[in-house]
């Protein structure tokens, strides 16, 4: 798996997953649930990741969409 973002705006993150299911990438949001934990805060940043074969995908979704400022180094 390749972290796509990492961000606090759940509206991004929102916004992103229905890009990325729009274009039949399956994702994963992670830490989604630490608000429990933090005390709803938003502090925690929550994480996208896509599969190794989607990675390249994904990421010209996004840059398409404009996000490509959000995106995380591609290592």
């Amino acid at each position: 798996m390749r972290e796509l973002l990492r961000t606090n705006d759940v509206v991004l993150v929102s916004a992103v997953g229905a890009l990325l299911d729009g274009a039949n990438i399956h994702h994963l949001v992670l830490d989604q649930n630490m608000s429990i934990i933090e005390g709803s805060l938003g502090v925690l940043p929550r994480r996208i990741l896509v599969h190794e074969d989607d990675n390249a995908e994904a990421r010209q979704v996004l840059i398409d969409a404009g996000l490509a400022h959000e995106l995380r180094a591609n290592d």
